[in-house]
């Protein structure tokens, strides 16, 4: 396998060369006048970039077609029609976003079906590529739209009432863009045998490791909880320190604590206060209202419960050691999400054949593949991303790891698809 694979690379410059060239193009369906890419939902931008993709698609001679809901599919059709090797990612953007987040799983798939095809011919299983509609919740307050679709997840009680923030809902906005609801009474693809999806690290590990890939073997759960500390508001200079009941100097202990915990625990728990509000918010009042976020994550479900517990017991020592009273609301709690065992070790084998230069790795932020894991066997390939920086103009991966991403996948997709 190893000389197949390497032979189907052709030469590394050129593919580096190809997928720059193609995010590139891609990044002018929403260019941002603020120098990066906005592209919502539904939006003008999103259809003439999904239309694009087809085009682009068709030209490489892969079957091609759209979903109900605006998922873009294209094909290269196997010996066993009744098995799909999938791979892709997501062509929505935030606001003002990178070029890379979303869009290089897409064209690093078209690009592997493109080689694969040229070198092999006909796969034994269906090989296919998609640009998913949506993963950002950039634009409706619903994120996985796409691949919750695909899965069979997503309702259409989920966003029937739903608006964006110029309040326009989002039926409509679907409806305009030539799309509509999926067929709820028919079951889910039963077809799919595997999702691998390549994307940026969104972080500083491979960069920093000097990794050009890497392979994700489970995503992080999240727990998220706003905390509203209430004590009294009261005049700055006539109430002494012995009698106030400050709610910003107990809400700062509070995060002190909670930070420092989470240090003390260490990788992979990390923790974040990434909002503080305080009220009345006026430099010569006592603070009588103080409200903050805590992001808590980690690659194990009950790692994440018994810190949060302890968390929680904490800020509520701290509120009676200074007299306030505290709501704490979790809002979120969502299930670290293993990839798949088998579907990782082929990749890591692969890699290993390729000589590519690979860290086994969790991922920290959310992905379609987390949405795909519980029902088909899923894997993730990362490149580098410049400081860890995403979801922002400045978003780059150095086009030498671009081009060994793609040659992870090709390895990957050949051993799922012709084997």
């Amino acid at each position: 396998m190893t000389e197949l694979i390497k032979e189907s690379m052709f030469d590394q410059g050129v593919l580096a060369k190809e997928t720059i060239e193609k995010l590139k193009w891609l990044s002018q369906f929403g260019k941002d006048p603020e120098g990066g890419v906005t592209r919502l939902l539904y939006s003008k931008e999103w259809v003439k970039a999904q239309h694009a993709l087809k085009e682009w698609m068709e030209n490489e001679g892969l079957e091609v077609r759209f979903d109900k809901i605006g998922n873009l599919f294209g094909t290269i059709k196997g010996k066993n029609p009744n098995e799909t090797v999938l791979t892709g990612s997501h062509v929505d953007s935030v606001k003002n976003g990178g070029i890379y987040d979303g869009p290089y799983g897409i064209v690093a798939g078209i690009l592997a079906l493109k080689h694969l095809k040229e070198k092999y011919g006909q796969p034994l299983r269906n090989i296919e590529v998609v640009s998913m509609a949506e993963e950002e919740g950039s634009r409706f307050p619903f994120a996985f739209w796409g691949s919750k679709n695909i899965v069979g997840l997503a309702k259409r009680e989920d966003v029937e009432n739903i608006t964006d923030f110029e309040g326009i809902p989002f039926v409509e906005a679907m409806g305009e863009a030539g799309f509509g609801f999926r067929d709820e009474s028919k079951e889910p693809r039963t077809d799919l045998k595997a999702f691998v999806e390549v994307h940026i690290e969104q972080g500083s590990v491979l960069e920093t490791e000097k990794k050009s890939v890497g392979i994700v073997h489970s995503i992080v759960g999240q727990r998220r909880f706003t905390v509203e500390v209430k004590g009294e508001a009261n005049h700055a200079g006539t109430t002494p320190m012995g009698y106030r009941k400050d709610a910003v100097y107990a809400a700062s202990q509070m995060v002190f604590d909670i930070i420092t915990m989470s240090r003390n625990v260490g990788d992979p728990l990390v923790t974040t206060v990434g909002k503080i509000e305080a009220q009345p918010n006026i430099v010569n009042v006592v603070p009588g209202k103080a409200i903050f976020t805590i992001d808590v994550r980690h690659t194990d479900k009950k790692a994440i419960i018994s810190f949060t517990e302890q968390l929680t017991t904490r800020i509520n020592e701290v509120s009676k050691e200074h007299g306030v009273e505290i709501t704490i609301d979790m809002w979120m709690d969502a299930d670290p999400v293993p990839m798949d065992a088998t579907v990782v070790e082929l990749i890591e084998k692969q890699c290993k054949e390729n000589g590519l230069n690979y860290k086994l790795m969790h991922s920290g932020a959310g992905h379609d593949s987390q949405i795909f894991a519980p029902f088909v066997p899923t894997a993730m390939l990362f490149v580098p991303s410049l400081k860890g920086i995403s979801h922002n103009p400045a978003e780059y991966t150095e086009p030498a790891d671009l081009a060994e991403g793609v040659k992870g996948l090709i390895g990957a997709l050949y051993e799922l698809g012709y084997k």
